[in-house]
């Protein structure tokens, strides 16, 4: 438990400098864009150079850039994030209400992904190089290869469109009616981790099959042991270390996924936030997403990190 803490420690310590350097990237990145606040914020109007000069005075726009980004992160380490010169609102209040719809698409479409690409990359690997392992190998490649979007339109036509099993878009709150949150997510879900259950799949049945052919399945198998035990207690465990490293990997692809998928379903979440802020020039709504994608990103590969000391004991002993 001590080395797990004192390996969790170095991870977050990791962490800090490459917060900041993600801050500052953005920050820089924002400002030669070309949404400039004081543009968005006389949006429809023709102001005079003279107002426009007066609203940079009073937002500090005007200021050194050196100034402008110790500002803007003594702002940010107090949870403002800038306020949006389009709708008066923090920015804090926009990410906080679709951050919610965003991470229950994400953390679906995880589940959907591990739980298919297990028992199919497991199945592949104990049934290798017949025929229901060649069926998954071709299915999975051509899962890697479809792009989310693709899938997602194909569903909307086939499922909501053809079979009126789904609907072709828009979101229902859980707390209003869990049946149709599940029905309105269904369908956004498959379409973010198809993909990547099926580079899961092949990761873990190469795994696998590395596993099965270890000389310590062959003498527990021949002492006696059942198979299914020495599959699910040991050969799995020790398969599941690669995919690990891959799984932290495609979260961050499900997590830019959702920019697409939400746009396509209708869905009011983290991209369409940003997608909107892109559209209307409202650089400090797009800036708080990023940061906040940014974020995410780097707690959920803290998070995997863990995961893979905890089934990998050689990094407990090495740590």
């Amino acid at each position: 438990m001590v080395l797990i803490a004192r390996l969790l420690l170095r991870r977050v310590l990791i962490l800090v400098p490459l917060l900041l350097g993600v801050v500052a990237f953005v920050f820089v990145v924002m400002r030669f864009s070309g949404n400039k606040p004081e543009y968005a914020y006389f949006q429809g109007a023709n102001p005079t150079p003279e107002q426009i000069r007066q609203f940079q005075l009073e937002n500090g726009l005007l200021d050194p850039l050196p100034l402008r980004y110790l500002r803007f992160v003594a702002d940010l380490v107090q949870g403002d994030m800038g306020t949006s010169v389009l709708t008066r609102k923090p920015v804090i209040e926009s990410v906080t209400t679709a951050l919610p719809l965003t991470l229950q698409l994400t953390f679906l479409g995880l589940a959907v992904a591990v739980g298919l690409a297990l028992v199919l990359g497991v199945i592949a690997a104990l049934f290798r190089d017949r025929w229901p392992d060649q069926v998954i190998r071709v299915v999975s490649l051509v899962g890697v290869a479809a792009p989310a979007f693709w899938l997602a339109l194909l569903m909307i036509q086939w499922l909501a469109v053809g079979e009126g099993l789904f609907p072709t878009g828009g979101y229902i709150n859980p707390a209003d009616s869990f049946t149709g949150w599940l029905r309105s997510m269904t369908l956004p879900a498959l379409s973010l981790s198809l993909p990547a259950a099926a580079q899961l799949t092949r990761v873990i049945r190469t795994s696998m099959v590395e596993e099965l052919d270890r000389d310590y399945v062959r003498t527990a198998i021949g002492s006696g042991l059942p198979p299914v035990v020495v599959v699910g207690r040991n050969v799995l465990r020790n398969a599941l270390i690669n995919p690990l490293t891959v799984l932290g990997l495609r979260i961050g692809y499900l997590i830019g996924g959702t920019v697409v998928i939400e746009q396509i379903y209708g869905l009011p979440g983290m991209g369409q936030l940003m997608i909107n802020a892109v559209r209307d020039g409202d650089p400090a709504v797009v800036q708080g997403v990023v940061l906040t994608i940014a974020v995410g990103f780097m707690v959920v590969n803290l998070a995997v990190d863990i995961l893979y000391l905890l089934v990998n004991p050689r990094l407990r002993s090495a740590a």
